[in-house]
């Protein structure tokens, strides 16, 4: 019988209103998964590679990213961690306020696994959630 690791999720999320709203989500739904955040791509990738004085988060993990953020945006993230042999294959779902198309479909092109919009922060991160708590306990993920 094959058992799962306990997955880690990196949030990463600029707004302090959407991350109070997910806290709450984990919180109502009582996960105890590990949550990490990173408030734009560029400390996400430090997270991801134990750079910048973080320590370096442990396989398996989940990536939920925001599009809009300053310094580094989502989909810029997503063009780096592609690149990156070692999380390449990351599992990676956009949680956005944009319905642009555009962004829809330059997000699947970089092979994110869902694409979910904030259009009721806290109903749509505990909906989100739910879903990822099952995704996670049935879905193998890469080494």
């Amino acid at each position: 019988m094959m058992t799962h690791q306990t997955v880690t999720f990196l949030v990463v999320e600029d707004d302090e209103i959407d991350i109070k709203a997910l806290k709450r989500a984990f919180k109502e739904l009582k996960l105890s998964n590990p949550i990490r955040f990173a408030s734009d791509g560029i400390e996400a990738l430090e997270i991801l590679r134990g750079e910048g004085g973080n320590d370096k988060i442990e396989k398996p993990y989940l990536i939920l990213l925001d599009l809009n953020m300053p310094r580094m945006n989502g989909i810029e993230f997503l063009d780096e961690i592609r690149k990156d042999p070692e999380h390449n294959s990351a599992i990676i779902f956009i949680m956005t306020t944009s319905a642009a198309e555009e962004d829809r479909v330059n997000a699947y092109g970089k092979n994110v696994a869902g694409y979910m919009l904030k259009s009721n922060a806290g109903h749509t991160f505990l909906d989100a959630l739910a879903m990822l708590d099952h995704y996670w306990k049935v879905v193998e993920f890469p080494e």
